[in-house]
């Protein structure tokens, strides 16, 4: 869980002024919102409970902040507090609507990765200087495998990925020491 440690025991009104309370009405401990405001501090530094807090209680400036947070990093710290958080509320208003931006972010974020993939690929196959289906067939793939990695719709396993880098940095030395 990820969590900061904002739980108070001390009894009421031992805290700093101007901080919520921090007993419950049964007396029992309870999480308060920490002493600087999180609107202060960039989200991605924001506790899992001071994001709760703002989902249940703020308006779209603070939920937009968190959103462009998630955005930034689909899989950072604020994505993992929202994602965490989610598992634990119904779906519905805000929570369903930041289920749907940190799915979206996901499913980007992997589509600009395979794209770079592919891209990387062609480069290689580029400076190799040899066709298509030559290449493909050094690395051990048929040409419909390497044109689904080429175009992004498939990406190749890492070793194969450093099979493709060998296999363009022979060919460019052999090519290099030609001319």
């Amino acid at each position: 869980m990820t969590l900061t440690s904002e739980v108070r025991d001390t009894p009421s009104g031992a805290d700093d002024p101007g901080e919520p309370t921090a007993s419950g009405t049964n007396g029992a401990p309870t999480v308060a919102f920490p002493a600087q405001a999180p609107g202060e501090k960039p989200v991605e530094f924001w506790s899992t409970s001071a994001i709760r807090a703002a989902l249940e209680n703020d308006d779209l400036a603070v939920w937009q902040r968190i959103v462009v947070a998630i955005k930034r990093d689909p899989f950072g710290r604020t994505a993992r507090q929202v994602e965490e958080i989610l598992a634990t509320t119904n779906p519905y208003g805000i929570s369903k609507a930041l289920a749907e931006v940190l799915a979206r972010a996901r499913t980007q974020l992997e589509a600009n990765e395979c794209a770079e993939v592919a891209r990387q690929i062609r480069l290689l196959m580029e400076r190799s200087g040899l066709s298509e289906t030559e290449f493909a067939s050094r690395i051990g793939v048929g040409t419909q495998e390497l044109s689904a990695y080429t175009s992004g719709t498939t990406s190749p396993s890492a070793a194969l990925l450093v099979r493709m880098r060998r296999l363009s940095d022979r060919f460019a030395r052999m090519r290099s020491a030609r001319s």
